[in-house]
């Protein structure tokens, strides 16, 4: 193969001081905006996430992946951003968590790549003490290549001029983003709602977008240069394998990398809604990803044909890989946070109840007889079980977590998130009838 050289594109990641300051909002406005001027806009979530991806994919009208120093790793990072901006006019990174929250964080990943930070920070309540903590990002990390500071929430007009003459050596204004109704996105226990939920999504966006427009420079930041990765082509490990995928309202939360990996590898993969259709595809393994069940717990229950469906299915020895609110699924019943109970497939002996606060959020690496894969953890139930693991996770910052994997026959269930290109042929191994 000949030499792949470097590309060139205009890159900037957004990040904030700290979770919950609209990272989101002001990256799909970004993209939305840029995506209304004609240009081509690449978006990447930063850290393990599916619901923000969801909403970007919708501003952008791309496909939305995943950038992660420890999870997705360097070499496939580089390449994702490297292939990106072969035909990209803009790439925009969403960060998480506050930027240099964690190990890797955001800011690590941003000086890894050469990418510009664009902070944002949350205005509300708030004057001259803005230029504080925007000097604060800008400098904490002396080699940080830095862009400037966009405020989001802000009041008035006479709002956002305070804030912006709070800014001292030479930082950047980029903007502001009202705080008006309309704009900011509405999310739930697990975070942002789904984008398929929104009706008005595309209304808001354009909304976002447009009240961007007013106050921000809409011109594209210094162009940032992607080195070319090493090219590992996918082998064949599941040529002809037929994979079913839940999916529909209660099971959404899957990475598109991974099922780009299952075809890559030669799987044929179909799609089924657990609450709707009444038996399986014609398939060879079934792979239950996360998503909302306790918000359908019953119509799932009700579904007694596919419940049958998916008990035949493992009683004939074939594949099934269940994650998070795929393994509730399985149990024997899941309880709602008002007390709803609803039973589940009935294939691992235990019980689920959700809970009103977080039960868990980690990394996790996790050493399976396949071998290891990575992922994470972020639920908010407990589930009770007399099984025995085949295997828990490892954090590497050290949180929360330690999730348990259960195996019976074939089927492999747990909380965590695989991301599938962290071990492909692992990840084969386990759809391989």
């Amino acid at each position: 193969m000949s030499e792949r050289q470097p590309r060139h594109c205009p890159a900037v990641l957004i990040a904030a001081p700290a979770s919950g300051q609209g990272k989101t909002t002001v990256t799909a406005a970004l993209a939305r905006l840029h995506r209304n001027q004609g240009r081509k806009v690449r978006v990447f979530k930063c850290g393990p996430d599916f619901l923000d991806p969801m909403i970007l994919e919708r501003a952008s009208g791309h496909p939305v992946y995943q950038l992660d120093m420890w999870m997705i790793g360097e070499a496939e990072s580089r390449r994702l951003l490297w292939e990106a901006a072969a035909d990209a006019d803009l790439i925009l990174i969403e960060g998480v968590m506050g930027l240099f929250d964690g190990t890797p964080s955001s800011a690590d990943l941003a000086r890894r790549f050469g990418v510009p930070v664009l902070g944002v920070i949350d205005g509300t309540a708030m004057a001259q003490t803005f230029g504080a903590l925007a000097l604060g990002l800008a400098r904490y990390q002396p080699d940080l290549p830095f862009a400037g500071v966009l405020a989001n929430r802000v009041g008035t007009v006479r709002h956002a001029q305070l804030l912006e003459g709070s800014l001292t050596e030479g930082l950047r204004w980029y903007g502001a983003l009202s705080r008006e109704t309309g704009i900011e996105l509405p999310s739930r226990h697990l975070g942002l709602v789904q984008a398929s939920e929104l009706n008005d999504l595309d209304m808001r966006l354009d909304a976002a977008a447009t009240a961007l427009a007013s106050t921000c420079d809409a011109t594209l930041p210094p162009s940032v240069t992607f080195t070319a990765p090493e090219f590992v082509p996918a082998e064949p490990l599941l040529a002809g394998v037929k994979i079913a995928i839940a999916h529909d309202e209660a099971f959404a939360f899957f990475y598109g990398a991974s099922l780009d990996l299952l075809r890559e590898m030669g799987a044929e993969l179909s799609f089924f809604s657990p609450i709707r259709d009444r038996e399986l595809p014609d398939a060879d393994s079934l792979y239950l990803p996360g998503g909302y069940p306790e918000l359908h717990h019953t119509a799932l229950a009700e579904n007694h044909s596919m419940l049958a469906a998916i008990r035949a299915h493992h009683a004939a020895g074939k594949p099934l890989l269940a994650e998070c609110g795929g393994m509730l699924y399985l149990l024997d019943a899941l309880t709602d946070v008002d007390g709803q109970r609803a039973e589940g497939v009935g294939l691992l002996k235990g019980e689920a109840v959700m809970q009103k606060r977080l039960a868990a959020l980690a990394l996790q690496s996790v050493e399976l007889p396949e071998g290891i894969l990575r992922g994470h953890t972020y639920h908010h139930s407990l589930t009770s079980t007399e099984l025995t693991p085949i295997a828990r996770g490892l954090s590497p910052n050290g949180g929360r977590g330690a999730e348990a994997v259960y195996r019976e026959g074939r089927m492999t269930a747990s909380y965590v998130h695989f991301y599938f290109p962290s071990n492909p042929q692992a990840m084969a191994a386990l759809f391989l009838p």
